[in-house]
């Protein structure tokens, strides 16, 4: 297969020639064609499932996880994190060991899911900071649950999302990080001493930083600034244009800088459905005609995002002025080195996983026209079916 783009970090024309699942070579050429630019697929570490389909569903099947994971390819994704939320410990066990199962069954499955985030049940109780995750499940933390939840995913849980507070956190990150589970600080009430300790320990991420916390905080110290202040954490944001003003985006870009700023979705389940209200888990919610996801009854409390990482990438060039090739790497490169794991690369010698897209800078969209995945097209915007 050869590719005629432009790569996404100087709009240079390249051809890209693609042997088997491998990127052969990369060359520069002249065209002046209008050509779409190329760059690695995509990476979102919280993807919690999509078209009314959630990973953390005690009644998940082979077939959904599948079914879930192809409807990313049109949204330029070749790799994620199925991310589970608060539940109980047999539905947990239940929901990694379906995804273990899918990726024994189809080898394409394996390589897309890098890894397995759980967040929660180690969370705050309190509302705001526990977010749409349900209390009942929210308990102490327990290095022997994560242990049986590790044993059920096939070793693949590489993120674990915990309130600092909560009962043995301490203890359990650095348990986790002994055996390379990155640590994300989210969903928390923590003092300063709680985060300090939890970031001495080994977490090196928040998870959705802004999001998941109280209505109103006290101006200094909480929690938000305890972890926009502290270096050694990275952060992820939701940058879909709901979930954060702008001015609180670029707040936490310009404090954390383009190397430890982390884009995510955080796609809810009923990410893709069609705008109406949904039961999931003993929880009422409502997916709004002009994008969010909220629980029902309210237009304030958020319960996950609707749309996907191509969007949020439009989005915080758009919010921060940040270039197209550092957008990118924040929702690439820069989960990858924090969780430990490798994704995609735009250099020869690499898996052929790839995104060809337009960006318009004067509509801050960006439109996927094709992604290619392990060397094979698996989605096409101008055709009516996906080849896996």
């Amino acid at each position: 297969m050869q590719i005629l783009a432009r790569d996404y970090r100087t709009g240079t024309p390249i051809e890209i020639t693609i042997v088997g699942e491998t990127i052969q070579k990369i060359t520069a050429i002249d065209s002046a064609q209008d050509l779409p630019f190329v760059a690695p697929g995509l990476f979102d570490l919280q993807v919690n499932g999509y078209g009314g389909i959630w990973f953390s569903d005690e009644n998940l099947t082979v077939e959904q996880v599948l079914k879930t994971l192809k409807q990313h390819f049109q949204h330029g994704i070749t790799h994620l994190f199925p991310t589970l939320i608060t539940n109980s410990q047999g539905a947990l066990e239940h929901g990694f060991s379906i995804i273990r199962k899918a990726c024994e069954q189809e080898q394409w499955a394996d390589r897309m899911i890098l890894g397995c985030h759980l967040e929660g049940p180690y969370i705050s109780s309190e509302d705001g900071p526990r977010g749409a995750h349900p209390i009942d499940h929210v308990r102490k933390c327990s290095w022997e649950e994560v242990e049986a939840l590790r044993k059920a995913s096939g070793n693949r849980i590489r993120l674990v999302t915990l309130a600092p507070e909560s009962e043995g956190a301490v203890e359990l990150i650095r348990q986790a990080v002994n055996s390379n589970i990155a640590i994300s600080i989210g969903h928390t009430a923590a003092t300063s001493e709680e985060i300090a300790r939890a970031v001495e320990a080994g977490a090196t991420l928040s998870t959705h930083l802004g999001n998941g916390a109280h209505g109103t905080l006290r101006r200094h110290p909480n929690y938000i600034w305890d972890q926009l202040g502290e270096e050694r954490l990275a952060a992820s944001i939701i940058s879909d244009g709901h979930h954060l003003p702008a001015s609180v985006v670029r707040s936490i870009y310009y404090a954390k800088g383009p190397a430890r700023t982390i884009l995510t979705c955080d796609a809810s389940g009923l990410a893709g459905c069609p705008p109406g209200e949904y039961d999931y888990h003993g929880g009422r919610f409502e997916v709004l005609a002009e994008g969010p996801i909220v629980i029902a009854g309210q237009r304030q409390l958020l319960a996950g995002s609707g749309v996907q990482t191509d969007v949020c990438v439009a989005k915080m060039i758009e919010m921060t002025g940040c270039t197209l090739e550092q957008a990118w790497t924040m929702a690439t490169t820069n989960p990858a080195r924090v969780c430990g794991v490798q994704c995609a690369s735009l250099t020869a010698g690499a898996q052929a996983d790839l995104t060809l897209f337009d960006h318009s800078t004067e509509t801050h969209q960006l439109n996927i026209r094709s992604t290619i995945a392990q060397g094979r097209t698996v989605f096409d915007c101008n055709s009516s079916h996906s080849d896996n």
